[in-house]
């Protein structure tokens, strides 16, 4: 046996943390990094190892040959297809198929063209990040059979697992099929990453080269699935002990392997879809049933609301479908009901000020009574069918001399492309004001919105008035408690000064603020919920 001494050193990526903020700081640096350059070390990984690291998939007949085999031609998509170690067995065993193969990676796809056996009438390789790139501008919609995703999805962080299946759905034909082999938990390999201190997130971690794996459980891999509209067909833990006679070593390797079901033609189709009433016409083409019921015409919900002098009507959601929405700003919150009483009854907090507001949703009451006294507003938020809707409401609610001084922007937190954007409707000087209301639901969205923040805010030192650039946040304590909320803003220099309801000491001119809103202004029926809490940053 060796000696202590002639034994590898462990690789950390985090080091010793010497204060309680740097731990969550670095963690959220490194992760942003590898995902950043996660395109660069594939590129190294097959720039290194050619086409020789991985064997050819000889096994795909006995495991899956029956969704393969038919009278008629199938087309297959391989997701992450590498050098081609499944497409070209695949090709060989059936002749009949058509093959579309993309990988991240464009010196993989490099190497599939190049390959003796590659021929553009029987395989269309192409690069695609799947997490961005839409996969309908290299292959029609509705057109492929089965989808192939073999030891690729590990290598996808897990926040953006749910992008990559919403993706490929779009080219699936009804009752096609995903075919999933990847790691499972407790396989050898995480667990020696487990020992050198290589992990990014839970299940998560980061190769000695700078490639990723996450390690799958068998409960976490059918939620997934199920949440994207796929039902379970198979799935098996699969466990081998591989033995290495060389080092008389014996490992054991765990995988899981599953077929999914985008099962379009039997959903179940609410009655108020089946039977339309006063004629309306409800279109179901073009996914929207296997969509999770999103945006219908027909079926968004108008809500009334009265706000000091302001009379909202505001399209939403139905509450019909709101349980099965996977965007939460499709709905109206009581803490933006809470924050859009507190601005009208305010008007200095925005008076003659630059204006964001993030993750507005599609309701953007805050925004629009913002417009009446502010310099300009700029309403965001990352998801689509919000910003339509969002749209929607500020067209048919405000006059246009107001809606001149508000412009609609697209912001995914983090997004350094979505910032610049917003950031020159600023002159790039950035915001006096930031809100954001029930914003702080998900943890791991919790750093990308402060970082955002402090990229996006003022950095002059304060009006006339000698009242600083604010950040005012206004939610309800759920997922993330208040001391995951303060660690992440110190990480980015956002200093508490002031809260709501306020039960300790602040040391800061500032306190005080946000009572100074409450005084025989906000009445009892404005705080819908005893829960709802606001918290007053400002940058340092």
């Amino acid at each position: 046996m060796a000696s202590d001494a002639s034994q590898k050193p462990k690789v950390h990526i985090y080091s010793t943390p010497t204060n309680e903020v740097t731990p969550l700081l670095e963690r959220y640096m490194i992760a942003e990094k590898y995902e950043r350059d996660a395109k660069k070390y594939w590129d190294i990984f097959y720039k290194r190892h050619q086409d020789r690291f991985f064997k050819d998939r000889h096994y795909l007949e006995k495991e899956w040959g029956h969704y393969f085999s038919g009278a008629e031609e199938k087309v297959v998509l391989e997701v992450g297809c590498g050098a081609g170690n499944t497409i070209f067995p695949l090709a060989a065993t059936y002749p009949a198929l058509f093959i579309h193969a993309c990988d991240f990676s464009a010196r993989a796809v490099d190497l599939v063209k190049a390959h003796k056996d590659f021929h553009e009438s029987k395989i269309n390789a192409f690069a695609c990040d799947l997490t961005s790139d839409d996969l309908v501008n290299h292959i029609p919609p509705s057109s492929v059979d089965i989808v192939t995703m073999i030891f690729v999805l590990s290598a996808v962080s897990p926040e953006k697992m749910p992008l990559v299946l919403q993706n490929i759905k779009k080219i699936m034909k009804p009752n096609g099929y995903v075919l999933f082999r990847d790691y499972a938990t407790g396989d050898l390999a995480q667990e020696r990453l487990t020992c050198k201190d290589q992990k990014i997130s839970e299940n998560f971690f980061v190769r000695g080269d700078g490639t990723r794996a996450f390690y799958f459980s068998e409960e976490f891999l059918k939620s997934l699935f199920q949440e994207n509209g796929f039902s379970t067909e198979e799935c098996g833990l699969c466990c081998k002990q591989v033995e290495n006679r060389s080092r008389e070593i014996v490992m054991n390797r765990r995988w899981l392997q599953a077929a999914f079901c985008l099962d379009n033609g039997n959903l179940e189709i609410p009655k108020s879809l089946k039977e339309p009433e006063d004629g309306l016409d409800v279109d179901i083409s073009e996914g929207f049933a296997f969509e999770m019921f999103g945006i219908s015409s027909s079926r968004d919900e108008i809500m009334e609301l009265k706000i000091r002098d302001w009379n909202f009507k505001i399209k939403l959601l139905s509450k019909e479908f709101q349980h099965t929405c996977k965007s939460t700003g499709l709905m109206l919150w009581e803490s933006a009901r809470l924050m859009a009483s507190v601005l009208a009854s305010n008007q200095t907090i925005v008076s003659g000020k630059k204006v964001l507001e993030l993750g507005s949703g599609c309701g953007g009451i805050c925004s629009m009574i913002a417009s009446k006294i502010a310099r300009l507003v700029v309403p965001t938020d990352g998801d689509q069918k919000a910003l339509e809707l969002l749209n929607e409401n500020i067209t048919s609610n405000l006059d246009e001399s107001l809606s001149s001084k508000l412009h609609i922007k697209k912001l995914n937190w983090g997004n350094k492309e979505h910032i610049e954007s917003v950031k020159k409707l600023s002159d790039n000087k950035g915001f006096d004001v930031i809100i954001g209301t029930d914003v702080t639901y998900v943890a791991e969205a919790i750093m990308p919105l402060f970082q955002t923040a402090k990229e996006l805010i003022s950095s002059n030192e304060g009006d006339e008035e000698g009242l600083k650039p604010a950040f005012i946040l206004c939610h309800i304590f759920r997922r993330v408690d208040e001391e995951s909320i303060l660690s992440a803003a110190s990480c980015f220099g956002f200093q508490l000064v002031d809260k709501w309801p306020n039960n300790m000491t602040i040391e800061s001119p500032s306190h005080g603020t946000i009572n100074s809103w409450f005084e025989g202004r906000i009445k009892e029926d404005d705080i819908e919920n005893p829960a709802l809490n606001i918290m007053y940053f400002h940058a340092t």
